[in-house]
């Protein structure tokens, strides 16, 4: 099983990015899927969750910004982002908790980050 993240880059203060974060594998089912970050310096912290059911959380810095969503029949998930700001510069990790084909229990997988930098 692999989580791909892609969608970084470059933006000016106000501008937007989508990124997205494709599982891949032997799959049978994923469960809750989130976006986390990490600015130099700083600890892992969590950007926006979403369940298998849509059910939607935010960090309270970038809600009314930033939009999660996934497409359960891609195995992809999302994150919109626009009005950003100088501060939401950091490596983006995508994470899922997923069944694989054949296991008994569901486990944590994490991407392998995408790069974000808001700067002018």
């Amino acid at each position: 099983v692999q989580l791909q993240a892609s969608g970084g880059g470059l933006v000016q203060p106000g501008g937007s990015l989508r990124l997205s974060c494709a599982a891949s594998g032997s799959i049978f089912s994923i469960n809750a899927m989130g976006w986390y970050r990490q600015a130099p310096g700083k600890q892992r912290e969590l950007v926006a969750t979403i369940t298998s059911g849509d059910s939607t959380n935010y960090a309270d810095s970038v809600k009314g910004r930033f939009t999660i969503s996934r497409d359960n029949a891609e195995n992809t998930m999302y994150l919109e982002m626009s009005s950003l700001k100088p501060e939401d510069t950091a490596i983006y990790y995508c994470n899922a908790v997923l069944l694989r084909s054949g296991s008994t229990y569901a486990r944590n997988y994490w991407g392998q980050g995408t790069q974000v930098t808001v700067s002018s």
